[in-house]
């Protein structure tokens, strides 16, 4: 039966109208906004953790946002505190999920899925914190008069964590890298009693003499831009954004780092002024290094001191304060570690690094093995493990080592010579008793093949070990090698340069790097299971180091250089644990210039190379002496493996 039109029509609107309604009645229309304020990506009660986030009160009244999390039903779990400049709220999120060991950094899963609390915390004036923020701020004394500092703060941290969270024991441990380093050192000056381990690692020490802002008196060009990053809005805007392009071309466009902060406007923040102010190692330097603190502290917290070998920031913090704290540790607390690692490795992944490739994860073997056990010994009474006194991975053979010093080796020279030949036989009467290079500050010598660009974290974390072969032929670099080795040679310390040295300018820096080649050997390939690099003629760094010319006589006295004048200089490349194995051979480079990681030295003497002026940037010639009276090498921790 065919239906009217009126009819037709009713039977299709009819149920439009209805459903209409029946949504009106439900208050959702088509044109209801959708929009909601908030998710929540799971309830509390789909999570496996408790998490909490509380405003701690210091002793000056100022508060500190501190996250609190742990796995639920745990009870009398020890305290695992990180405090942090970097934003505790994201430092304790990794992800958003409802399991804790997704949510916390792959460090904390040992922990936490052992019972563990673990808890972050912005310091003062940083993030959610109250308070101001001051850089590495120095312990109360002379140049800190407030009465609270990273010592206080920590110890009022701990001090309400043992008092107010109910699932712990009683019991607090430190830990964390580079910033939380230096804030992990500062719990152990007057620590609270509750504190009972720490594991600093990586920590900023002395950022003049060799971790961050300088090294040896050159310059780490980007201090300043951390400063920015660090110090605008508690931390929650970046830097200068320099755009694309080659980054080596910016700088040398800019002049002087006083000219590139002053154009960038970075010029303007305290830290970076101190900086500018004071390029010389005098007190504003020396009498805030760690290390000098914690050499006047009785040692009574155990302490784990951790660092990379190839620590592309601060190689220098941990070896340091082991020396400062060995003269004070009476019952065996103090313990070093260095492993195979970028800087802050030691939290990540250790399968390799660069070009390199590891028997597995080292990282992770190291915290199942060595650092978890340590903090369960003092934080849940677990049996002693017997921490080794110094553990370090031997690159080259690829295994752990324990020793009972450091450094574990003894000290045989390895000398330049004639010919640009390296060996441990000394320099007799030679042809030529130097070889020249001619440094000229309009072409630096690059740190990692251009195009750079300092924030690329590929380029950055793996700086340390690239392949040197970029640079061995430029006209201002000598490089020196032994014939192949015909035996292991394992070396397990710093190695010393000892650099007899002479410029034509008034001012100079030297920069020597000890190599490993590598063999000119083929693998089957990827394809039959061998690693994608190609190592054959591979030179890999094992060191490098700078050292500015100026403070050839103190680090507090820079004066011009005599041109032709054949001055001394020592200083340490970082600590190794490294066997060069047979066939190999061990190269030796020597250059002016490391740019753009470390400012330029314009060779003419200036009181502050910061103010330097375009006109004062020159050509030099630079001599490496190799002769009987002044013979150039690098002395080198030679490890005895029977005696160790």
């Amino acid at each position: 039966m065919r239906l009217k039109p009126s009819l037709f029509a009713a039977a299709i609107l009819l149920p439009l109208i209805f459903a209409g309604r029946e949504a009106s009645a439900q208050g959702v229309t088509p044109m209801t906004p959708n929009a909601a304020p908030s998710y929540a990506s799971f309830t509390p009660e789909q999570a496996d953790y408790v998490k909490r986030v509380v405003m701690i009160p210091m002793r000056d009244g100022v508060k500190l946002y501190t996250v609190i999390v742990f796995r639920k039903g745990v009870q009398g779990g020890p305290i695992l505190l990180s405090r942090t400049p970097y934003d505790a709220e994201s430092s304790a999120e990794r992800t958003k999920s409802p399991s804790i060991t997704e949510t916390l950094p792959a460090m904390d899963a040992e922990f936490v899925d052992d019972g563990y609390i673990r808890v972050y915390q912005d310091i003062r004036g940083m993030h959610h914190s109250e308070g101001d923020f001051v850089m590495t701020r120095p312990i109360v004394g002379v140049f800190n008069t407030t009465g609270v500092d990273e010592a206080t703060d920590a110890y009022d941290t701990i001090d309400w964590l043992v008092k107010n969270v109910p699932e712990g024991n009683g019991k607090v441990g430190v830990v964390g890298s580079s910033y939380l380093g230096f804030t992990t050192l500062m719990a152990e000056i007057n620590p609270h009693p509750a504190l009972k381990a720490v594991a600093p690692q990586s920590p900023m020490v002395d950022t003049w003499i060799g971790d961050d802002a300088f090294h040896n008196g050159a310059f780490r060009v980007l201090q300043m831009d951390y400063v920015v990053e660090q110090a605008t809005d508690k931390g929650k805007h970046g830097g200068p954004v320099y755009g694309p392009g080659d980054e080596y071309s910016l700088y040398l466009a800019d002049g002087s780092m006083g000219d590139h902060a002053r154009k960038w406007g970075m010029d303007k923040y305290a830290f970076n002024q101190l900086i500018l102010e004071h390029p010389a190692y005098d007190k504003v330097w020396s009498d805030v290094a760690v290390d000098k603190w914690m050499a006047r502290q009785p040692v009574t917290v155990p302490t784990m001191l951790i660092v990379g070998q190839w620590d592309q920031e601060d190689s220098y913090g941990a070896p340091a304060v082991y020396k400062a704290m060995k003269p004070n540790d009476k019952n065996g607390l103090v313990s070093l570690v260095i492993g195979p690692w970028r800087h802050s490795g030691v939290n990540h992944y250790g399968y390799g690094l660069g070009a390199l490739t590891f028997t597995g994860d080292t990282a992770d073997e190291f915290r199942t093995k060595y650092l978890k056990p340590f903090f369960d010994h003092y934080l849940k009474d677990a049996p002693d493990p017997h921490t080794p006194p110094v553990l370090t991975y031997a690159t080259g053979v690829n295994r752990w080592e324990v020793s009972r010093n450091w450094p574990a080796g003894n000290p045989v020279k390895l000398y330049l010579h004639d010919g640009f030949a390296a060996s441990f036989e000394a320099p007799r009467t030679e042809a030529f008793d130097h070889d020249e290079y001619l440094s000229d500050p309009s072409k630096p010598v690059p740190f990692i093949p251009r195009p750079i660009k300092m924030n690329d974290r590929a380029q950055w974390t793996t700086w340390l070990v690239h392949d040197q072969r970029f640079v061995s032929d430029r006209p201002d670099v000598l490089v020196y090698r032994t014939e192949p080795l015909d035996k292991p040679l394992h070396v397990m310390g710093a190695p010393l340069v000892d650099l007899f040295a002479a410029t034509s300018g008034t001012d100079s820096d030297w920069v020597v790097k000890l190599i490993d080649v590598y063999p000119n050997s083929s693998t089957e390939g990827a394809g039959q299971g061998a690693t994608p690099q190609d190592m054959a003629g591979f030179e890999l760094p094992m060191g490098i180091e700078i050292f500015r010319g100026r403070y050839v006589h103190g680090f507090d006295k820079p004066e011009a250089l005599k041109p032709g004048k054949v001055e001394e200089y020592k200083w340490p490349l970082p600590n190794i644990d490294h066997v060069f194995l047979p066939g190999h051979h061990i190269m030796v480079q020597v250059q002016s210039s490391l740019f753009p990681l470390y400012d330029r030295n314009p060779q003419t003497y200036v009181d502050n190379i910061f103010n330097a002026k375009p006109a004062d940037y020159r050509k030099a010639t630079e001599s490496v002496y190799h002769s009987p009276a002044a013979a150039s090498g690098i002395i080198l921790p030679i490890a005895d493996d029977q005696s160790r």
